[in-house]
């Protein structure tokens, strides 16, 4: 069994990740990630789409993202007011 920060033990069988070392989490990257496909949403407008149904989805998802990625970074940035 291995230490890591804060004390906790972690076993192997519960986790494999931790049997050869890496044990965590990338939030940086999956904020990077999150805005790019944000981006790439927008970037799929562009096209030949005969109906709009595409274009609704793709701005509504996109926009959905972007709302949740404002509502992380608020929300990390405050989080001794709550």
């Amino acid at each position: 069994m291995d230490r890591y920060s804060g004390g906790d033990v972690v076993d192997p069988r519960d986790e494999p990740s931790a049997e050869w070392g890496w044990h965590g989490e990338w939030p940086r990257g999956r904020r990077i990630a999150g805005w790019a496909v944000a981006a790439i949403m927008f970037l799929l407008l562009i096209g030949n789409h005969e109906g709009h149904v595409e274009t609704i989805w793709l701005v509504g998802i996109g926009l959905g993202m972007i709302g949740f990625l404002i509502w992380d970074q608020t929300r990390r940035r405050t989080p001794w007011r709550n």
